[in-house]
């Protein structure tokens, strides 16, 4: 390990690591030894020379992303272990072998000791997003390794990094192919179809975090006239008409998300009436449905990337859930949720009980909601519980 370049935090700056949080922030750092460049491999020691962990180092605010707490060298063998036992455990979860669903996130960054890095799975190809320079130059190496753990299962490795990694890095990445080629094409959620464009689509193409709050959904549709707000591939959507729902209308304001929502409906119920696909800016659409849907589901895109933009993302929030509360029918159910990883439970509770007392309106909680256990949090990084929803009845 003598090859790295060492980092020495200031004096009170290293109780976060020795509590095995895996980030080292640019201010905690009282010197760097040598010349480091964005991506380097770098060793972190206390001011009292005690040795903290080894990770990436990345220009920003988070200066070092720990992937080892212990004085070990990161070879081949160190990277094969940590992607196996991410397999691992989703294949004990089920996920790896099913035939009602085959889409599911491999790799959660922090939540499996492997920070920068996510990798989702749609059937045998694997979508790669790389968060950090790190990572993102060992991309040929880790699709070896993962064709070597997954053999046959796995025929394609697409890298989708080019929009994901830190703006200030000085490379130019490119969304390609690593491994193999294949054709953005259809998978499964508990046998709902769905076209999946991982090249064209946001994220690594499609929202695998909601799976088990949508199939929640299908439960309290029965008879029901939903509304599926910022539905971008609609999948709230299928699994309201798979729950018998009366009629489900989906808004969105992108209409390449409209266009794929009506691809998606038409693939699991052929010339089904009761769904209609508006273009439609939600504020704007919530402002005149007055006991129109008396279930209505709120998923925004994250109104806070970072903490900076906090308190204009839970007025953001407030917003948008007082006015479902004050137009969703008597007895009326809402699926509300944060995708923020800026926004604490707590604060994101907060919010939707503002717009509570804003609407007037008697609610009460039914549900709190997360992401499944395909995105798993590491108990020593609560910033990984990004996914917070709340499922509420209105009076």
């Amino acid at each position: 390990m003598s090859n790295y370049t060492k980092i020495v935090l200031k004096s009170g700056k290293d109780q976060s690591l020795k509590r095995f949080h895996p980030w080292v922030f640019s201010g905690a750092i009282k010197k760097i030894y040598g010349q480091v460049n964005e991506g380097d491999t770098v060793t972190v020691f206390s001011n009292k020379d005690e040795f903290l962990g080894i990770g990436h180092y990345q220009i920003g605010s988070i200066a070092v992303r720990v992937f080892s707490f212990e004085e070990i060298t990161p070879d081949t063998d160190f990277w094969k272990n940590k992607l196996k036992s991410a397999f691992k455990l989703r294949q004990s979860l089920g996920y790896t072998n099913n035939s009602s669903t085959n889409v599911y996130r491999l790799v959660y960054a922090e939540g499996d000791g492997l920070p920068g890095l996510i990798i989702d799975m749609y059937n045998d190809t694997a979508v790669m997003q790389m968060h950090s320079i790190g990572m993102y130059i060992m991309r040929h190496e880790i699709a070896a390794y993962l064709k070597e753990i997954m053999g046959d299962a796995l025929t394609a490795v697409y890298d989708k990094s080019a929009k994901t990694l830190p703006f200030k890095a000085d490379i130019e990445p490119v969304n390609q192919y690593l491994l193999g080629q294949a054709e953005p094409g259809i998978v499964l959620e508990y046998g709902n179809q769905f076209k999946i464009d991982w090249v064209e689509g946001q994220k690594t193409g499609f929202f695998i975090d909601q799976r088990e709050n949508r199939r929640l959904l299908q439960e309290y549709s029965n008879g029901r006239e939903v509304l599926n707000m910022f539905c971008y591939t609609g999948g709230f959507s299928f699994f309201a008409m798979r729950g018998n729902a009366k009629l489900v209308h989906s808004v969105d304001s992108s209409g390449k998300a409209i266009d794929l929502t009506r691809e998606n409906v038409e693939l699991n119920f052929p010339g089904d009436s009761r769904h209609e696909a508006i273009v439609a800016d939600a504020f704007e659409y919530l402002k005149d449905i007055k006991d129109k849907y008396d279930l209505i589901v709120l998923d925004p895109p994250a109104f806070a990337k970072h903490r900076s933009a906090l308190s204009h993302a839970l007025q953001g929030y407030k917003k948008i859930n007082a006015r479902a509360f004050e137009q969703i029918r008597p007895g009326g159910i809402v699926f509300t949720f944060s995708c923020s990883q800026a926004v604490s439970r707590d604060k994101f509770r907060e919010a939707v009980f503002s717009a509570a007392a804003i609407a007037k309106r008697n609610v009460r909680v039914l549900h709190q909601l997360s992401q499944p256990a395909d995105h798993p949090v590491n108990i020593y990084h609560p910033e990984g519980e990004y996914l917070k929803g709340l499922v509420l009845y209105v009076e």
